[in-house]
């Protein structure tokens, strides 16, 4: 007797054998573009060094449009900026609440630089560098432009994937400064100038309990968050189908991606470089 199961008896399970044999192998795929991506860096950096220069300036300072606002870079410190506003306001009123509101430097050296800067940080590269690389990647696979690369001898994967990884690292490095910088300025003339708390306390308690420790755990996990965004862009970037409408669902997708992906990580990261205490002392 044969113990093979005729599909046309059971065509759901059928079905949903094939969703998850196609999700794994999805997977696997991503996987190995990742791997790939990451071990041509060094091909990159060699031998692609224009193209990375050129990406650097692109991403940092942008294009058309969004060049004369001053590109990523007014971005980022305009979006940290208003999350370090909210810090100061929401801060300063719940820690009053409970007559504490002397605390609120302390809720800006430990809060903006543990969770607000790297997770606001994230979703502004998302929706901005990520975005674009994904556009102009699917843009040159329903044009036929990535087969022409390869057709000429040029490595796809390290010409356009790996450039951008190393350009998306090397801007967030000032990005993730003046982002910090912005959260700062804004918690602090929020507090002193609205509110009217003294300039010495809130600075005495800011830097009481900011850590030189945290900010560099800080910095290194924005470039993780880097590292993985631009991976998933230039993925679903590089895989793009079905003509402009396929490049418009692959940007949407990678920024979904690359958004839960980076909420996820940063999870991981704070649990493992803070534990579930948080490394956290109430006293000066």
């Amino acid at each position: 007797m044969s113990l093979a199961v005729p599909s046309t008896l059971h065509p759901r399970l059928q079905r949903g054998m094939n969703v998850v044999v196609h999700e794994w192998n999805r997977i696997g795929s991503q996987m190995r573009f990742y791997a790939t991506t990451l071990g041509s860096i060094p091909d990159a950096l060699i031998n692609y060094r224009t193209e990375t220069l050129r990406l650097i300036a692109q991403m940092g300072l942008g294009t058309a449009a969004l060049a004369m606002i001053g590109g990523t870079v007014v971005i980022v410190g305009f979006l940290t900026m208003t999350t370090g506003a909210l810090v100061a306001v929401q801060g300063y009123n719940q820690l009053a609440s409970v007559g504490i509101e002397a605390l609120t430097g302390f809720a800006s050296a430990y809060f903006n630089v543990r969770l607000i800067v790297p997770g606001t940080a994230s979703v502004a590269l998302s929706a901005t560098i990520g975005a674009g690389a994904t556009a102009q990647m699917g843009a040159m696979r329903i044009n036929e432009e990535i087969d022409a690369l390869e057709v000429i001898g040029i490595r796809s994967v390290s010409y356009l994937a790996s450039t951008r990884v190393v350009a998306g690292v090397i801007v967030v490095i000032p990005l993730y400064c003046i982002a910090v910088m912005m959260a700062f300025l804004a918690s602090r003339a929020g507090t002193t100038a609205i509110y009217g708390q003294g300039t010495g306390v809130y600075d005495h308690y800011f830097n009481t309990f900011l850590s030189p420790r945290d900010l560099i755990w800080s910095f290194l996990q924005s470039v993780a968050i880097t590292v993985v965004i631009m991976l998933v862009h230039t993925y679903y970037g590089y895989n793009a189908r079905g003509g402009p409408a396929g490049v418009g669902e692959a940007v949407g997708r990678a920024v979904r991606a690359s958004m839960v992906v980076a909420a996820v990580e940063i999870v991981m990261i704070t649990l493992a470089v803070y534990g579930q205490s948080g490394n956290f002392h109430l006293a000066s």
